[in-house]
């Protein structure tokens, strides 16, 4: 019986958990792949690169809000059983309290489970694949980042000025500029061209303009009829290397494991002569750090969370004071969700800080399990 009952609840949780997960992350997929549109109105990337590069973001989302769903999931939950006097069932039953938050302390340690391995492995994954697509991606769509009589930069080593852009594609009065090196670059005019897409490439043909070539302080001049220019060679200025969220746990802890010089702890031997690809460097040490407390340590909040939320079962909805306390308790939860989040920030070069920022959530978790037997003692007690 005991054991339906807490199936039955466990059911109820995981299914408010995932309606209300899936329902909040859609929401701010949606809105955060509207604001990605840049990288094709204004970077230039092809649609496919901006879905999947949007798709692959899910997992980061979903991570950041699983410990807020997962509070807010446990405490309506337990407000449902007690506004309907479903908890009564489990006290008439001979089921404790401690042994109702026991159970419950258990269920966070899953979604603890589930957020490390979010963190940890699947976020910087996803994170990185998504990266490895701008990495590998070409401006593709030319068209729609060229504007009239705006000079567009966006293009790596080129600068693009056109003076008209009729309906039909065609362009007037064209100024390009391409880089070289430090000491050289080509400027074309020409009167009129339009972007074509040949051999799966992107080209620029160009009609009736002028080539100027600089280079070791020589300038050539030299007129063209027809040239067409390859555009698929050049890249785009997006940031292309990986970013600190984007490294795997692995590459970071061994970062922080060479930079102080533990040896002994870098599994991959190729990492010591890579870590600068990752900006593994003392300047960065401090950002290292709060990722770091970010996978590993922030997910030992949940069960702290699950404590918070199970603080209901100590009064009951018929006290006159019961709406007010509720009200406490979900206030309370989410202080201590944004007080991790704004705890990650403190974390640096110091063991010691870092150690007492790691030790936060097991004082908590400590301090309001003993609450809870100094509780059920004494109500014992009276009962008694």
């Amino acid at each position: 019986m005991k054991k339906l009952i807490f199936k039955k609840f466990s059911k109820d949780l995981i299914q408010f958990f995932l309606l209300v997960s899936l329902s909040i992350s859609l929401i701010i997929w949606v809105i955060q792949a509207v604001n990605y549109l840049d990288f094709v109105t204004e970077d230039g990337h092809g649609f496919k690169i901006y879905f999947l590069y949007t798709l692959l973001s899910l997992p980061k989302i979903f991570s950041k809000i699983l410990p807020f769903i997962y509070f807010l999931s446990i405490f309506f939950i337990i407000l449902k059983y007690e506004n309907n006097n479903e908890l009564i069932i489990f006290w008439t039953i001979g089921i404790k309290k401690i042994k109702f938050v026991n159970v419950l302390i258990k269920f966070s340690f899953f979604y603890l489970f589930l957020q490390l391995i979010l963190t940890t492995l699947i976020v910087p994954k996803s994170l990185d694949q998504a990266r490895s697509y701008i990495r590998s991606s070409n401006v593709d769509l030319y068209s729609s980042i060229i504007q009239e009589k705006k000079f567009i930069d966006t293009v790596k080593n080129l600068t693009i000025f056109v003076n008209e852009k009729s309906s039909n594609g065609e362009l007037k009065n064209i100024f390009l500029k391409e880089q070289m090196d430090d000491d050289s670059y080509q400027i074309i005019y020409a009167k009129y061209g339009n972007i074509i897409y040949k051999n799966n490439k992107n080209n620029l043909l160009l009609f009736d303009g002028k080539i100027l070539n600089h280079s070791n302080n020589k300038t050539n001049v030299f007129k063209f009829s027809k040239t067409e220019l390859n555009l698929s060679k050049f890249s785009t200025k997006t940031t292309t290397h990986p970013k600190i969220q984007e490294v795997t746990t692995l590459n970071i802890i061994s970062c922080v494991m060479l930079l102080n010089n533990y040896k002994i702890f870098l599994i991959d031997k190729k990492f010591k002569k890579n870590h600068d690809a990752i900006n593994c460097n003392k300047r960065n040490l401090k950002n290292t750090y709060q990722e770091i407390f970010k996978r590993m340590f922030l997910p030992f909040y949940l069960p702290v969370l699950s404590l918070i939320a199970s603080l209901i079962i100590i009064k009951s909805k018929d006290d006159y004071r019961f709406s007010r306390y509720k009200f406490s308790l979900f206030i309370i939860g989410v202080f201590v969700i944004i007080v991790s989040e704004l705890s990650m920030r403190y974390a640096d070069e110091s063991i010691v800080r870092n150690s007492w920022l790691a030790s936060i959530p097991v004082i908590l978790f400590i301090s309001i399990y003993l609450y809870f037997i100094k509780k059920f003692k004494l109500s014992n007690f009276i009962n008694k």
